[in-house]
């Protein structure tokens, strides 16, 4: 049977009915691949465009609402200088090229993170590709940028903090919706799927309020070769699962 054969055996398995509206990715081992390969670490992050690309293409195709890619973490500050300039770079050159694709595809870019800290470049870029494909509706790709789920609560207690010193916000008002209301992005629902690639079984600081029923899914395919017929054999594991949320099975089938 052919690869093609394949992937679409794959994909016509899945039950439409049952699709993840939201799916987060934690794209790693984009060094190890290139150190396997005896590249500098930066060839990865270069090669991992490719899945970027194919994965987005296939979630819209499937009919996925959003798709957040774990881009840079604010940890990631702390890599070898040399590296962050070139995946700085690499980001500018990818939404410079990409651009197309997101508008053949009808998809909507946005982003998620302390964007305050990128060079005035990369966040032009990343602020004019928003801009561009605001009106887009197929999709929304979300990169999380310079973001950590620690800075991410920090900013929103301080929000809160100062709604309440300013006579805005009751203490007693404050709840589970008010807290989301004052994350980073309150129009992405809560993910259903989680995947990371590379074989380590870390969330890295990666949404952890938004994953608390969140399906984790964890593959060994280092993320440059991650593809389609990846996603959807993640999807179709995360179909063979049961969500209870806190329920037993027959308070969640009824």
């Amino acid at each position: 049977m052919s690869e093609i054969h394949k992937l679409n055996d794959i994909k016509a398995s899945l039950d439409i009915n049952k699709l993840p509206q939201h799916i987060a990715i934690i794209m790693d081992g984009n060094g190890r691949w290139a150190r396997q390969r005896g590249m500098d670490r930066v060839m990865g992050h270069q090669y991992a465009v490719t899945a970027v690309r194919e994965t987005a293409e296939a979630a819209a195709e499937l009919g996925i609402r959003y798709l957040t890619l774990y881009t840079f973490s604010t940890e990631n500050w702390e890599r070898p200088q040399h590296e962050v300039d070139a995946i700085m770079n690499l980001l500018v050159e990818t939404i410079h090229s990409e651009i197309d694709t997101l508008t053949k595809n009808n998809i909507r870019l946005r982003v998620i993170g302390d964007i305050e800290q990128l060079e005035p470049l990369t966040r032009q870029t990343l602020e004019k590709a928003i801009e561009s494909t605001a009106c887009f509706t197929r999709m929304d790709l979300v990169l999380a940028i310079s973001y950590s789920a620690r800075w991410e609560i920090t900013t929103m207690v301080k929000k809160i903090t100062n709604e309440v010193l300013n006579g805005n916000l009751n203490p007693d008002q404050i709840n589970e919706a008010v807290i989301s209301t004052h994350l980073c992005a309150p129009y992405l629902p809560d993910p259903e799927l989680l995947i990371r690639t590379s074989g380590e079984y870390r969330i890295s600081n990666f949404l952890l309020w938004q994953i608390a029923y969140t399906e984790l899914y964890f593959t060994p395919i280092l993320w440059p070769d991650f593809r389609k017929q990846d996603l959807y054999l993640a999807i179709a594991d995360y179909q063979r699962r049961e969500r209870r949320f806190g329920r037993i099975s027959e308070q969640s089938s009824s």
